[in-house]
This record gives C-alpha cells, structure tokens and sequence, in this order.
C-alpha cells in the first residue's frame, strides 16, 4: 500500500477550491481507486492524506485532467507553498 501525503500552506480559500477539492476526492475514489482520503486544515495549514493500492493509480491520479487544472489553479492562487510525497507504508498498526 502506498500514501500520498499532500501539505500546503493555503493563501486563498473560495468557493470553487472547496467545491473542486470535494469533486477531486470523489474522482481520487470513484475512478482511480484511492482506499481513503483525509484532509485537515488549522489556521493557513492543510494537510491532505491518501491511501492507494499501487503506484500505477496515483500516477493516474496526478495525470488526471481535472486534477492537472486544479494543480495549476493550486499553484497560480490557492497554494502559498505545497509539498508532495508518495510513501510505501511498511508497516500498519491499529486499535479498533
């Protein structure tokens, strides 16, 4: 299993960025086959986390069309800062 772990420092929130984050997450999940999908912000941090079988879905995911124009949008006026990193989760602990 592998994590996309997304972090960002916002500078602009409106309308169209919640409205493409919640479409983005569905496409993530409906099309590409993302296993989960948690975001958290606090002040002008974000925080974006999704889980993924294979490295082939999240290189599918990033080339996605509409994820492409909503990365340009994040970098023209959303995003002060962003970092991406894709991980392989090598071990899993839980209490349920």
């Amino acid at each position: 299993m592998y994590a996309v772990i997304f972090r960002a420092q916002i500078a602009s929130v409106d309308d169209d960025y919640r409205q493409t984050a919640a479409r983005l997450r569905e496409i993530a999940i409906d099309k590409y086959g993302c296993l989960e999908f948690t975001s958290v912000s606090e002040g002008d941090n974000e925080i974006s986390i999704s889980y993924w079988k294979n490295e082939h879905q999240i290189e599918s995911w990033k080339n996605d069309k509409e994820h492409r124009k909503a990365q340009e949008k994040g970098k023209d006026s959303w995003y002060r800062s962003y970092n991406v990193q894709v991980v392989e989760v090598i071990r899993e602990y839980e209490k349920r």
